[in-house]
Order: structure tokens, then C-alpha cells, then sequence
């Protein structure tokens, strides 16, 4: 019975201790992630990362990790290609996307753990409205005789709508508030595009392909990080919400 007690005694301070080197281990490799993932993508804070699964070192042993989720609070995506309208040359080099969070899975190691590759890759972030609203035009187009418009806010139009207010001078005389229209969102490839579901009332005879220069935006966001791409968005309170996915992203190396 005593030699039972002592071999009980044993098995559970070695478990302990296996788990204690199996935390410390894994919150080792996650800081090295964090660390070559700002590096590799050069971000400006170090993002969030968190491995999923126990043990972690049987893992490794296996080469293989079950989950991986990455955060990054700020995230400037590439907008090369970006057009608002048919005019191409008045979005900025960059778009902020905020709270990219990326669950990867089946991330294989290489090269002596100096790179690693999730089989597949889901996710979410956000596009804020201020943010969307720099791929608007900044001046004022004519867009009947004159007429002049410009877009000056995005927010939520409930039902997964965008409420694009306009603000237009008529005949010299602007307009004492913005006029709004319901604009729709879709993505298509590397793009996210808004809509008008109908062209803004302003009280006079509108020429529909100048009038959609300045509420249809284009806004391209390429250069995810790992190679994720946009999947789906839809319309929000605070902005525009994305569904990112991918396969063979690459986390580290």
C-alpha cells in the first residue's frame, strides 16, 4: 500500500511537471510567432498569438499544431489596383483593417521549425467607415448642369444596407443637410464594392453614370497577411465586417 501511495505521489509530480514545461513551452513558441509574424509582415504592434490543443509538445513531436489564432488589432492592407467609380487614381496606397483575427489549422512545420503552413485558414476583421470613406472622391463632380456632389459619410443603414449621405450645391446654392441613399455591399476577388440601390433626389434630372462615380466605391485590399484573401462582408454598426479564408498560409517564415 505504502510503495502504491509513493508511485501515486510520483505520477502526479511528473504529470504536473509535464504540464508546467508543456505551458512554458508553448507560450515560448507562441512570443516567437508573435515576434517573426511582425517581422515577416511588418506591423507596427506585435499581434496576438495563441495555440490551441494539449499537450503542445506532443504536438511538435508530431510536427503538425491542431489550431493556431493570430491577432492583429491594426492591419494596413495594400489597396494597388483600387478605383472608386471609373476614376482610378484617388484611394491611398493603404487601408487600415482593424481586429484581424485568423484561425488557421493543420499548420505544418519546416525547415527545422524555421517556417510553418496552415492546410486552411478562416477569419473576420473590420473596415471602418472613416476608413472606407477615403476611397470616396474628395472634390466635388458636376453631375448635371449646374450641379455638383460629393460623398461625405458612410454609416449603417440597417438590413445590411450603407447610408451614403451626398452633399450637393445646386445652381450655386448648396443644399442645407446631405442627401442619403441605401447602398448595398459585395465583394468580388480582392475588391469591396458599394453600391446605390437609386440615385440620390436632389431635385433635378441626374445623369446616372456621373452620379455613380462619386456613391459607387471600389475599394481593392490585396496583401492580407499569410495570403488570406476576402471570402464575404456585409454592412455593421461600426463598418464594413469581413469573412477572410485560405489554404497553404503561411504563419511563420
Amino acid at each position: 500500500m505504502r510503495a502504491l501511495r509513493i508511485l501515486l505521489i510520483v505520477t502526479v509530480v511528473l504529470g504536473g511537471l509535464f504540464v508546467i514545461a508543456d505551458r512554458v513551452a508553448v507560450g515560448f513558441a507562441e512570443d516567437e510567432t508573435a515576434d517573426r509574424l511582425r517581422t515577416n509582415e511588418g506591423l507596427t504592434t506585435t499581434p496576438n498569438v495563441s495555440i490551441k490543443g494539449f499537450p503542445f509538445l506532443t504536438q511538435v513531436a508530431g510536427g503538425e499544431l491542431d489550431e493556431v489564432e493570430v491577432g492583429i488589432k491594426d492591419y494596413e492592407a495594400d489597396t494597388s489596383g483600387a478605383t472608386t467609380g471609373t476614376d482610378a487614381g484617388n484611394t491611398p496606397d493603404k487601408i487600415l483593417i482593424d481586429d484581424l483575427t485568423a484561425h488557421m489549422r493543420g499548420v505544418a512545420f519546416s525547415n527545422g521549425f524555421s517556417s510553418a503552413k496552415a492546410a486552411s485558414a478562416t477569419g473576420t476583421a473590420t473596415i471602418s467607415y472613416a476608413e472606407l470613406l477615403k476611397a470616396a472622391k474628395a472634390e466635388p463632380v458636376e453631375v448635371a448642369t449646374g450641379v455638383t456632389a460629393q460623398v461625405v459619410g458612410l454609416s449603417d443603414g440597417g438590413n445590411g444596407k450603407i447610408k451614403v449621405e451626398v452633399e450637393a450645391t445646386v445652381l450655386g446654392r448648396k443644399l442645407p443637410q446631405p442627401v442619403s441613399v441605401l447602398s448595398s455591399v459585395s465583394v468580388k476577388g480582392d475588391t469591396v464594392e458599394v453600391q446605390a440601390d437609386s440615385l440620390p433626389n436632389l431635385g433635378v434630372q441626374l445623369a446616372e453614370d456621373k452620379v455613380r462615380t462619386i456613391t459607387d466605391i471600389k475599394q481593392v485590399v490585396d496583401g492580407l497577411p499569410g495570403g488570406i484573401e476576402l471570402d464575404r462582408v456585409r454592412a455593421a454598426d461600426k463598418g464594413v465586417d469581413i469573412d477572410v479564408k485560405g489554404s497553404d498560409v503561411d504563419l511563420a517564415g
